[in-house]
């Protein structure tokens, strides 16, 4: 992940500066695209361990299966 973050930041200021090939434009555009679907997948374990780590609602009390869509 590091090194794709890094890749990411080199082809951004490389596009500010001098300019990008087409075939770094679409490095870019993957690179992103892969970087967003990454976090999305953190973002998603993460509620999916807190989800199961949690017994009860702690705003009403009652069992968390009420709560999902």
């Amino acid at each position: 992940m590091r090194e794709m973050i890094d890749r990411i930041n080199f082809l951004y200021y490389k596009s500010q500066t001098e300019g990008l090939t087409e075939e770094e434009k679409e490095e870019q555009k993957r690179l992103r695209q892969e970087y967003v679907k990454e976090i999305k997948e953190r973002v998603r374990r993460e509620l999916e361990s807190i989800k199961y780590a949690e017994n009860g609602c702690e705003h009403c009390g009652h069992d968390h299966h009420h709560h999902r869509h």
